[in-house]
């Protein structure tokens, strides 16, 4: 019978090498194994860390994404004018209303009474939802996101952190980058917004209008570097008619796809991303 200290020795004899030390002796040089199988457990991959997403209320835009954006990241949605980013937004905000959450609109152009009309004729009554206390609506200035970074905090800082708010939109940052002449001032600023944004702990989703099929402007690149996610909205030509299409850019720390979907605005659900790639193809752009 063969017991396991025999084996053992058996492992470690067979494992023994002579080496040189320095002084030109030889020694031995045991290298043990405490128990059989060891070297299966180090060798066992270690399970990949869960990250905790976000829904982001866009129909099959989470099966593309793991599951929605990585929770209390800062996110951008580019598009030109008549893509729905506006929509876009208040559907992530209404997805965390599902879900009890408190979430903050910040708009920079368009007012409160005129935003809630339009959202209406979706189906969403935004103005039930801020009687109730959940949803939250800021009219807000360029300027003002300017004096807030400089004094810190502000009026969006009270109403996050008094409000417990888990979402934010803001709609949108592109006339704030427009308020500096100097690109250095511009990135210096832009980097202090994203850095308080985080510190709130809430997912963010910052709207950034501009055509990226044509538009390379030097705020775009440093807006879309330091977001932790690119979403991207466009019109191409199809034959004779214009169509919407959505491309994830990036997304950090998230296996996406790299795909372009279609999709539509539809009454009472609003945005509504194909569960398909895009069949055909597509001018391609690059960006630099």
């Amino acid at each position: 019978m063969v017991t396991k200290k025999k084996v053992s020795k058996r492992v470690v004899k067979k494992v023994s090498k002579r080496v040189i030390a320095k002084d030109g002796k030889k020694v031995n040089l045991k290298i043990g194994v405490s128990k059989l199988g060891t070297s299966r457990r180090l060798n066992k991959k270690k399970p990949k860390h869960n990250i905790e997403r976000v829904s982001t209320g866009i129909a099959n835009l989470d099966n593309v994404i793991e599951g929605g954006f990585e929770k209390n990241s800062t996110n951008l949605l580019v598009g030109g004018s008549g893509n729905g980013k506006s929509i876009f937004a208040t559907q992530f905000l209404i997805e965390g209303l599902k879900k009890g959450e408190n979430v903050l609109y910040v708009s920079f152009e368009e007012k409160k009474k005129e935003f809630y009309i339009n959202m209406s004729e979706l189906g969403w009554d935004l103005e039930e939802a801020e009687k109730n206390g959940k949803f939250f609506f800021l009219s807000y200035t360029p300027e003002k996101i300017r004096t807030m970074l400089e004094e810190g905090g502000g009026d969006i800082e009270t109403i996050v952190l008094t409000k417990k708010i888990k979402r934010i939109a803001i709609d949108s940052i592109t006339a704030f980058v427009m308020l500096f002449d100097r690109d250095v001032e511009m990135r210096e600023k832009t980097l202090a917004l994203f850095s308080l944004l985080r510190s709130w702990t809430c997912t963010s989703l910052l709207i950034y209008e501009r055509d990226p099929l044509i538009d390379k402007r030097e705020s775009s690149r440093i807006l879309e570097f330091e977001a932790d996610s690119l979403i991207l909205l466009y019109f191409t030509r199809i034959k004779k008619e214009r169509e919407r299409f959505l491309e994830v850019y990036k997304m950090r720390g998230t296996n996406h796809s790299t795909s372009i979907y279609s999709y539509k605005i539809c009454q009472g659900t609003g945005i509504n991303v194909s569960s398909r790639p895009y069949p055909g193809s597509l001018h391609r752009f690059q960006m630099k």
